[in-house]
């Protein structure tokens, strides 16, 4: 069965101000529909068809240059929509495993803030910043470069992506033009942590509580 691109789970405009509807939209209905399409015709006919999402990119380096670039791209967008909501953003309520588990591994919230601003500001050219679960069930900040992502086994370093922001300037250059700094901050505003924390638990199912 093919790809699909996926409906987003709120309306071009809800995220406004911090992302506004004209860039929802092209980066939706262009962007990741293009990744999608791609991704669909690298692999028909080949043994990927089939395969979820996950399986493929997690050998990536066998396959070749267009399923790795459109595989990341229809994965990373998918979470990139989920893990935004018009209401939410701040800091994670103290009720969430996800608040407990970023004290644990950053000492605060301003420390994870901190590091997952720098990931976003030093991945030069495009790429994303991610936060995700390793195989000790920690918490770590990364990037990675074009539609790269850490499921990948040629990722920096491997682990489980639960928050992701794209830096691609697509995904914000009509409204904040080369301000990225901006873009950045105005992502914490728009973060749907229920989400996050669902992908947390969801990394390790047989996780206790905290």
């Amino acid at each position: 069965m093919a790809f699909q691109l996926p409906e987003l789970p709120y309306a071009y405009d809800a995220l406004e101000p911090y992302i506004d509807a004209r860039t929802m939209e092209i980066h939706h209905t262009k962007h990741h529909a293009a990744y999608t399409n791609n991704l669909n015709a690298a692999i028909a006919g080949t043994e990927l068809e089939g395969k979820s999402i996950e399986d493929i990119l997690a050998n990536i380096s066998q396959h070749s240059p267009a399923v790795r670039n459109n595989g990341g791209g229809y994965y990373n967008h998918n979470l990139f929509w989920e893990i935004m909501s018009p209401v939410g953003g701040g800091e994670p309520s103290a009720r969430m495993n996800i608040d407990k588990a970023i004290e644990r591994d950053f000492g605060s919230f301003d420390e994870f803030k901190k590091q997952f601003t720098q990931a976003a500001m030093t991945r030069f050219g495009s790429g994303w910043a991610w936060l995700c679960v390793d195989a000790d069930d920690h918490l770590f900040v990364t990037s990675t470069p074009n539609q790269d992502n850490p499921l990948m086994d040629v990722a920096d370093k491997q682990g489980a992506p639960i928050l992701g922001l794209d830096v691609w300037e697509h995904a914000y250059y009509l409204n904040y033009q080369n301000r990225r700094p901006d873009y950045v901050e105005a992502f914490f505003s728009i973060i749907n942590w229920h989400e996050v924390t669902k992908r947390f638990n969801d990394a390790n199912p047989g996780r206790s509580n905290f």
